[in-house]
């Protein structure tokens, strides 16, 4: 699937972007994904005098123009829009001056990209009848100007630029550039995922680089008081209960907020969270994922065609695998945890998971998916050690839910709806629709596609933390409370399962693929950009994750 259309003018920002990286001015003026780091932080510092404007730009024939900051110029005949850093007149005409942070090339002229994208400035000021000799770059960091002198080389240079950004935009994202120095300092790497992306599509050999952190700089703002209000003091948001303040957290150390029960939100904490991209997911008292709150949705359009298109086909490519790293994932924590006595339950898993990646038909595929559960569950019980000593029957192996029977069961329900939210978090950063499943079938309410990506991460994260928590003494009997036959966490229970959930997903892995340590909650966004990569065409299979 292609664009159908491409904006009449391209932004002359776009070309530099494109000389730069093919790639890079793909996903940021196609697929409209941005992301900052502390390079885009000194470039917007660097850039707040001429963003602030001032300084009166008459053209040509009206007055002299002397200085003038911010000024926006367009050509329909060029194609070319653009926002002027700086325009200075001289005796001889005009000289646009564009400010960048960095320095220039090794041998004191501009960069390839700076060059176009000053040459599309001075073509355009010269549409609008301006006499420009030349330009120039500000390099912040040398503390000096370059001059760009628009030879024919130059703008020939900068037309074949605007045409090949042009024919891109109408195709799929370009491929990334392989083993470039330009990756490690690009803010969008971590949605580009060069390195990544060209081993599984065999462009490369060997191990990748890390070029993304082991773990989120932020993390969940969990708040289980119930009353509690949440609130912004500058920028941090607060957590107050009757006035009495209980937490104070920078805004830029929260990935998302929890909120479980009768807790509010303040509406200027929120239209500031909008404007930082966290999300608050609503749980009831008990645990259960009841809604989130976000901003606007994610721009990257595509991948949503994509995606929808591929679950009205039914197509198994990605089910298949998701289903197959579940079970062996499900395998490995048997295998753990359980010794010889589960080790018939292993070789089952092991050869279920052989038929999941070969299934015919999705009946097919979930009637393995859901012998394999059996098989598993049947075998749990036989992981938890001192278990009786907790509310509720004890554990078979059944699952059971709204309510659950046992404290087993209710670990279990309580660390999925962790598992949803997080799974939920990645995908809406990466920009899917949640509700639109490839293997789970839409419902109401229900969000398919998170429960899909979360198939594979079951075991390996909820059910490990019901391990932990249960095997380590970590919870006991006077942290669950027993109603008309019901389970349910106290507020210290879950305070205590979450502590453990949180203490597993910044746990880190040697990454089964890329060989790098990256936390869990990092390789949850990892898989759901492996999954987008595969829907756009980038990847010719998905991949999933499994431990070893």
């Amino acid at each position: 699937m292609v664009l159908t259309e491409v904006p009449d003018l391209v932004p002359a920002r776009m070309l530099n972007e494109y000389a730069y990286c093919p790639r890079l001015f793909f996903l940021e003026w196609v697929d409209q994904l941005w992301a900052s780091n502390a390079d885009v932080a000194e470039g917007d510092r660097r850039h707040r005098r001429v963003d602030a404007g001032g300084g009166a730009a008459p053209l040509p024939e009206e007055d002299v123009l002397k200085v003038a900051r911010s000024v926006e110029l367009a050509s329909e005949r060029l194609g070319i829009t653009a926002k002027l850093d700086l325009v200075e007149g001289t005796a001889s005409g005009v000289v646009p001056v564009d400010v960048k942070k960095g320095h220039p090339a090794a041998d004191g002229t501009a960069w390839d990209a700076d060059a176009v994208q000053v040459c599309a400035q001075i073509l355009l000021l010269r549409e609008h009848g301006y006499t420009v000799n030349h330009g120039e770059i500000y390099y912040a960091e040398i503390r000096r100007r370059v001059a760009v002198e628009p030879t024919p080389e130059l703008v020939a240079r900068t037309m074949e630029v605007m045409a090949g950004a042009r024919a891109a935009a109408v195709r799929l994202a370009p491929p990334p550039l392989q083993s470039s120095p330009k990756c490690p300092r690009c803010s969008l790497v971590g949605i580009c995922l060069p390195d990544e992306t060209n081993l599984l599509a065999h462009r490369e050999e060997g191990r990748p680089r890390r070029l993304i952190a082991a773990d989120p700089d932020a993390a969940p703002l969990y708040v289980t008081e119930q009353g509690a209000y949440v609130g912004l003091d500058g920028g941090r948001l607060t957590v107050s209960k009757h006035r009495e303040p209980l937490a104070s957290v920078r805004q830029i150390d929260v990935l998302h907020v929890c909120a479980y029960g009768n807790v509010q939100v303040s509406a200027q904490a929120m239209r500031s969270m909008f404007e930082r991209g966290i999300d608050v997911f609503h749980f009831s008292y008990g645990g259960w994922l009841l809604g989130m709150t976000t901003g606007l949705p994610s721009k990257n359009v595509m991948l949503r065609i994509r995606q929808t298109t591929t679950a009205a086909r039914g197509e198994l490519a990605a089910p298949r695998q998701m289903i197959a790293g579940k079970i062996r994932n499900c395998r490995v924590l048997l295998r753990r945890n359980g010794g010889n006595e589960v080790a018939r339950v292993v070789g089952q898993l092991a050869e279920l998971a052989r038929q999941a990646e070969s299934a015919s038909s999705a009946g097919e595929l979930l009637g393995i998916e859901g012998a394999a559960a059996r098989l598993y569950f049947d075998a749990f019980p036989s992981l938890v050690r001192g278990s009786s000593d907790l509310p509720g029957p004890e554990f078979t192996g059944l699952r059971n839910r709204r309510p659950p029977a046992d404290a087993i069961n209710c670990l279990l329900s309580f660390c999925y709806g962790l598992l949803t939210k997080e799974i939920m978090a990645a995908c809406l950063a990466v920009g899917f629709d949640p509700y639109v499943g490839l293997f789970h079938r839409p419902r109401f309410g229900r969000p398919a596609l998170v429960l899909d990506l979360a198939e594979e991460f079951r075991p390996l994260l909820a059910d490990s933390t019901v391990l932990t928590l249960v095997n380590n003494h970590e919870i006991g009997p006077g942290d669950f409370v027993v109603r008309a036959g019901a389970v349910t966490l106290t507020a210290a229970g879950r305070k205590a399962a979450i502590r453990a959930w949180e203490r597993r997903m910044r746990t880190e892995l040697r990454h089964p693929l890329f060989g790098y340590s990256v936390s869990y909650r990092r390789a949850a966004e990892l898989q759901a950009r492996i999954l987008a990569a595969h829907l756009l065409g980038e990847l010719a299979q998905y991949e999933p994750l499994v431990t070893r």
